[in-house]
């Protein structure tokens, strides 16, 4: 069955739009959407914006160019929606699977959240401690961060599954995480209480956004390589207000 324009850019809008939300590079866009299209016997031009995606789609060949265009999903950085989406892409052009099953694989995808939230709030909290060990830190310390580690990452992901602020849930998460690990250097528990306040944030450091606004800026999209850059600055501001009233809570004074 012949798969029509308006069908395939639909849903190839809609596939770039979730692709760009849970943080995939524009380059990684336009090959997932190159390969789907031209199994679908279409050609694309894809624009992609710091808040929309645009999609010029038409049949091989065909002089007449149809545009769609989709408000980008913010959905977080999320890595299991971004590899099932590029998996999504081959499995389409090895297997020549239909439009109507690409898409019942596609909302399965997208609906099925974060995976495996314990699992991740745990290793995280393991990966923070051994961070603090890394610069320094005693047992004590380790111990101290990884239970802020725990308690604020859990919150973070209270507060984002109830769709807040990413930016808001960024400064108290921060907050909560050093107001725990500033209550040890107040209480004189263990001997590099210093260490654990300043890597009990380290969690929160927007590493993908800094990766992906450089691997833009490469590639030349300009536009969405600033974007990024600007969103991770101000991740990176709020967390740091964040850090700065937990210990300011406390009474603590600056080194």
């Amino acid at each position: 069955m012949m798969i029509s324009v308006s069908d395939a850019g639909n849903f190839l809008a809609e596939y770039t739009a979730w692709l760009w939300g849970c943080g995939a590079t524009c380059i990684r866009i336009e090959k997932n959407v190159e390969r789907i299209s031209h199994t679908f016997g279409m050609e694309t031009e894809v624009t992609v914006m710091p808040r929309h995606v645009q999609l010029a789609v038409r049949r091989e060949n065909s002089g007449s160019m149809v545009v769609f265009v989709r408000k980008t999903m913010r959905c977080g950085i999320n890595f299991s929606i971004n590899t099932g989406l590029s998996r999504l892409s081959w499995e389409i052009a090895d297997r020549k699977i239909g439009l109507d099953e690409a898409r019942k694989r596609f909302n399965r995808i997208v609906s099925a959240g974060y995976d495996r939230p314990w699992q991740v709030l745990l290793l995280t909290s393991l990966a923070n401690a051994s961070f603090c060990r890394l610069f320094g830190g005693d047992f004590v310390a380790m111990c101290v961060v990884f239970f802020a580690t725990l308690a604020g990452f859990y919150l973070k992901q209270i507060m984002l599954c109830y769709n807040r602020d990413i930016r808001f849930a960024f400064l108290c998460c921060a907050f909560f995480s050093a107001a725990i690990s500033a209550g040890a250097y107040v209480f004189g528990w263990g001997k590099t209480p210093e260490i654990a306040m300043a890597t009990s944030v380290l969690y929160l450091i927007p590493g993908v956004p800094y990766i992906n606004s450089a691997s833009d800026l490469i590639d030349g999209h300009y536009l969405c390589a600033f974007s990024r850059f600007t969103d991770a600055c101000v991740l990176t501001a709020c967390l740091s207000a964040g850090l700065c009233g937990g210990i300011l809570l406390f009474g603590i004074g600056w080194l």
